[in-house]
């Protein structure tokens, strides 16, 4: 699992996270997907988890495609409309929609910043990694760190 937020943590196979990890494509938009946890995929849910399948899942970071979540073989997708947060790689453009899920910094706030501010933005996400006050894992749709989001999003005002 890809986490900054637990740079001591060793990564703990779930039951929907087979030994050996394989490419899987999203069924709607044939990109690459990235491997999820399953407990981040049910934790991001707002549907019954009758059915979530026992099989590893991937997430579509393509914007234009509504599947946030796909296994394999492509039987089990799920859509933005499926799930309890709002994707930033899905709408990156809406200023409302969070790029940092634990913080709580949205894509308007991180654009509109200073260079001071968004220095700021990216130290307290920092600091709460130190304090492991961070649930990226559970809280970011991606399954792993916002940080590098941040830091892109903030671009050349952080240089």
């Amino acid at each position: 699992m890809d986490n900054c937020c637990s740079p001591n943590a060793t990564p703990q196979p779930s039951s929907t996270q087979p030994a050996e990890r394989i490419d899987a494509f999203c069924p709607d938009c044939g990109q690459k997907g990235k491997i999820v946890a399953g407990q981040t995929v049910k934790s991001l849910l707002s549907v019954s988890l009758r059915l979530v399948q026992d099989s590893q899942y991937y997430f579509c970071r393509t914007e234009t495609c509504p599947v946030v979540y796909f296994n394999a073989d492509g039987s089990s997708r799920f859509t933005t409309d499926q799930v309890r947060e709002r994707v930033y790689q899905k709408e990156p453009d809406r200023e409302n929609v969070k790029v940092c899920y634990c913080f709580y910094h949205t894509a308007g706030e991180i654009r509109t910043s200073s260079p001071a501010e968004a220095k700021e933005i990216i130290a307290e996400i920092n600091a709460g990694i130190q304090a492991d006050q961070c649930a990226c894992d559970l809280r970011n749709p991606q399954g792993s760190c916002c940080l590098g989001n941040v830091r892109r999003l903030a671009g050349e005002k952080i240089k």
